[in-house]
């Protein structure tokens, strides 16, 4: 016979507050203190390429400057606000397909590739 309990529902555990202790906030935002404690001892995420995208920098002679970086970290952040997943961002002469969750560029085109194209499986775009 296995020794085993099964708690059909979640244990939870009483919580009893203090007289004018104020109920925690059930929005889900980061306004509480704890919550910006963290966030500033968090290290800033940049965001990173994949080896395809690259492959595709490399070859299609696009380079982004320390200003493009920060626009496209910018852009991204952005996008997460709004709760996007996969959003094409437009960076001076170049398009970057961005997995938002990942903070991951997946694919990067110039502007003679993109004549013509057609961007799939994006939820947003953000021209920087």
């Amino acid at each position: 016979m296995v020794d085993s309990v099964f708690f059909p529902n979640p244990v939870q555990v009483p919580v009893t507050r203090t007289p004018g202790q104020q109920k925690p906030s059930s929005t889900g935002g980061n306004d509480t203190p704890f919550a910006r404690v963290l966030d500033g001892k968090l290290p800033a995420r940049g965001v990173t390429f994949s080896q395809h995208a690259q492959d595709r920098l490399q070859s299609r002679g696009i380079s982004l400057s320390s200003d493009d970086m920060q626009k496209l970290e910018t852009a991204v952040d952005s996008v997460a606000k709004k709760g996007g997943k996969d959003s094409l961002v437009l960076v001076g002469d170049a398009a970057l397909v961005v997995s938002v969750k990942n903070r991951t560029v997946v694919t990067a085109l110039d502007r003679n590739a993109m004549q013509g194209n057609v961007f799939t499986n994006i939820d947003s775009a953000v021209i920087a």
